[in-house]
């Protein structure tokens, strides 16, 4: 089930967003009835960005290796023809 709750919990009710967040259940807050942030423990976090990050690092290492770069253009279009 999704915990949806008002920004204003998280400094009132810390105690119990902490154990949601701790049980491995993101909590969603509100402020003024719309999606503010979602709150969520460091390892649902990771999970999250670890394939982004080795893939930053990736490109860090290849960028050192080589001075060739490509445009905006080229990187997009690059894209667009292997998602399209």
């Amino acid at each position: 089930m999704i915990d949806i709750r008002p920004v204003s919990d998280l400094r009132n009710h810390f105690s119990e967003i902490e154990a949601a967040v701790s049980s491995g259940h993101p909590v969603f807050l509100t402020k003024n009835g719309y999606g503010a942030m979602v709150v969520m423990n460091l390892e649902q976090y990771a999970a999250l960005t670890e394939e982004t990050e080795q893939k930053l690092d990736e490109a860090d290492r290849l960028a050192a290796e080589t001075s060739a770069r490509m445009t905006h253009d080229a990187v997009f279009g690059k894209v667009r023809g292997e998602i399209g």
